[in-house]
C-alpha cells in the first residue's frame, strides 16, 4: 500500500476544508491512463470504491459533472433521459479542463472553475467512504459519499453500465 503524504492545497482541499468537511489524503504514483484501476492497485482499494469525476455536456454545450464507479461506464443515453436532456456526451479532454480547471486525470468535483450541475452514480452513496480525485494527478480523498449532496447539490442517477 502507498504511504500517504500531504499535498499541497487544491481547489478541491480548499473548499472541502471551508466548508469543514472532513476527508483523508491518499497518494500514488500517477500513470498516464490508468484511471481508477491504476490508483486502486496501487493504494489496495475496491475499485468500486473508487469514484472518477467525468466533465460532460449537453446537447446545449452546457458542462456538467458525473460521479461514477471507477469500474464502471456511464450509459449517456439514460443519463440524458434521467436528467431531462436530449443527449450528453463527454467533453474533449481541453473542454473538461476548460470548465473544471483541471488537468484530466485530476478532475475533482470539488473546487471546479465553473460552477456545474453535479450526478452521482446512486450506488456510491452507500457507501461510507469513497476516494476520488483531490484535484491533482495522483492524489486521491476519502470523504463520506454524502458531502457531495452536501457541498455540490449532487443528485442521485442510475446509470452505471458494466465495462
Amino acid at each position: 500500500m502507498a504511504k500517504a503524504k500531504h499535498v499541497s492545497e487544491t481547489p478541491a482541499t480548499r473548499m472541502l476544508k471551508k466548508l469543514g468537511i472532513a476527508y483523508t489524503e491518499h497518494t500514488y504514483e500517477y500513470v498516464e491512463h490508468g484511471g481508477a484501476k491504476e490508483s486502486a492497485r496501487q493504494l489496495g482499494f475496491d475499485l468500486h470504491q473508487i469514484a472518477k469525476t467525468l466533465i460532460m455536456e449537453d446537447e446545449g454545450a452546457r458542462p456538467l459533472v458525473v460521479v461514477m464507479h471507477g469500474d464502471r461506464e456511464v450509459s449517456t443515453k439514460n443519463l440524458a433521459r434521467q436528467i431531462g436532456a436530449k443527449r450528453v456526451e463527454p467533453c474533449k479532454p481541453e473542454v473538461a479542463q476548460r470548465h473544471s480547471g483541471y488537468m484530466v486525470g485530476g478532475t475533482s468535483p470539488f473546487g471546479t472553475r465553473r460552477k456545474m450541475p453535479v450526478w452521482v452514480e446512486a450506488g456510491l452513496l452507500e457507501f461510507e467512504r469513497i476516494y476520488l480525485n483531490g484535484g491533482r494527478r495522483g492524489y486521491l480523498i476519502g470523504i463520506a459519499p454524502g458531502a457531495l449532496v452536501q457541498a455540490l447539490g449532487a443528485q442521485p442517477v442510475e446509470v452505471a453500465l458494466e465495462k
